[in-house]
């Protein structure tokens, strides 16, 4: 049998540390060595141009991130988002007026937080995942990739990084939030109580995709680009 040294990094923060001292990552070592400085998770960051579309690939250790800008035609992944900072959604993406401005669903406003108060951010419940809007944008213009390792927030300013733990099986990954969700459906009111929705190849990494949900931790990394 294999076994995994394991790294633990300790991410301390003043709010934080006056309420419960300090938050623990577990990490396996291969993904933190090299990978994590004093509680920050470096991030390098890769452009490549092909075919006139700029790709944007993030690594941090192990889990890569491909970014790519979704043609502006294309339909939302959540076509219920009815306007965001005040504008169209297609007119508040095209002006980058997305990050952690107000949007509204089925005429409810949802107030994301501060980058500097997600910084604190740190939360269990229930996750749920997507992926069968393949060739459709998200809420921040980009192109959605079911197979990828993103999700969906209803508060998290987009984007950003969170660790998104199992706690049916202890199984951790490192997700990039760049969508809002998961909302109340027509056919189940309760399915907007949950709070991330991840894409398929992030429920698959963490080994719930049959089940369709499972109870996670969420937490907030602090990342910089190496």
């Amino acid at each position: 049998m294999h076994i995994w040294r394991l790294a633990v990094v300790f991410v301390c923060s003043a709010a934080i540390a006056s309420l419960s001292g300090c938050s623990v990552i577990t990490a396996p070592y291969r993904a933190a060595k090299n990978v994590v400085q004093g509680g920050v998770w470096i991030v390098k960051t890769t452009y490549v141009v092909a075919k006139g579309t700029t790709k944007v690939i993030y690594t941090i250790g192990e889990y890569t991130y491909e970014v790519v800008k979704a043609p502006i035609e294309w339909a939302l992944t959540h076509e219920e988002i009815e306007s965001i900072d005040g504008l169209t959604v297609k007119e508040a993406i095209r002006q980058g007026r997305v990050k952690a401005a107000p949007y509204v669903v089925a005429g409810r406003r949802y107030v994301p937080m501060s980058p500097e108060k997600a910084k604190e951010y740190r939360e269990e419940g229930l996750a749920s995942w997507y992926g069968y809007e393949s060739g459709r944008m998200t809420a921040n213009g980009e192109a959605f990739n079911p197979n990828g390792l993103s999700a969906a927030h209803k508060y998290l300013p987009i984007p950003t990084f969170v660790q998104v733990t199992n706690l049916e099986n202890k199984k951790s990954i490192i997700v990039r939030v760049n969508d809002r969700g998961p909302f109340p459906s027509m056919h189940n009111a309760r399915s907007g109580e949950r709070i991330i929705d991840l894409s398929m190849g992030a429920a698959k990494r963490l080994e719930f995709q049959d089940k369709g949900v499972a109870r996670v931790r969420v937490e907030a990394i602090q990342v910089k680009e190496e």
